[in-house]
């Protein structure tokens, strides 16, 4: 089993259905991996040196390596595979929509809302989604090395607030950040009323500050 890769970047390629190719050189020796859309974003020009976590896979006796910015990056993949119906391209999908703790996150909390906005995910795999994973997330996490944050509005009204959000154009980033900022920065309670949850998140994704976060 391959653990990681660490080379020199030779170069990063689009190729059909939108997948991301890395070429890593590593000892004179080319590898591809498959990455998500959001490593290709933050990895360094060509010639840099990097390490990659790797998943090995398996299909009609040809290896596929798939390629990670960290650890946990890659074990949530693996935990995302290990459900009926999700394969790589389904688990690269989800890692791409939401940030690693927003995903784990929407599972713990069955948040099937959140978990659709990755395309190709209905409501049917999301709920299986959380069904099978969410008891060894709960679990995992802690081995991780992050917590979850629980910043948000109440489960009853939680579902009002993202699908009006959502409606308005904003990513799953940005909403489940924007959330999190509403209830712990300006402290508006889990039961205050839904335009109060909209209107204050509104606000802070208008921001400078959510600008920020968001490049």
């Amino acid at each position: 089993m391959i653990s990681y890769l660490k080379g020199i970047v030779a170069g990063i390629q689009t190729v059909g259905g939108g997948r991301f190719i890395l070429t890593l050189e590593v000892n004179g020796l080319g590898y591809d991996l498959q990455i998500p859309q959001r490593l290709s974003q933050q990895l360094p020009d060509s010639g840099a040196v990097v390490q990659i976590f790797t998943h090995v896979q398996i299909r009609d006796e040809v290896p596929f390596l798939y390629g990670f910015g960290s650890p946990a990056e890659r074990d949530l993949f693996r935990h995302l595979l290990s459900v009926s119906g999700i394969g790589a391209a389904l688990a690269i999908a989800l890692l791409d929509t939401l940030e690693l703790p927003d995903l784990v996150q929407a599972i713990i909390a069955t948040n099937v809302q959140m978990l659709i906005q990755t395309p190709g995910v209905g409501k049917k795999t999301a709920e299986r989604l959380c069904l099978e994973l969410k008891a060894k997330l709960i679990e995992w996490r802690k081995s991780a090395g992050f917590f979850v944050a629980t910043g948000g509005p109440a489960p009853g009204i939680l579902k009002d607030v993202q699908m009006t959000l959502f409606a308005l154009g904003y990513t799953p980033n940005e909403v489940s950040h924007a959330l999190h900022v509403v209830s712990e920065d300006i402290g508006l309670t889990k039961d205050a009323y839904v335009e109060d949850w909209i209107k204050q998140a509104i606000a802070h994704l208008s921001s400078g500050e959510a600008i920020t976060h968001q490049l």
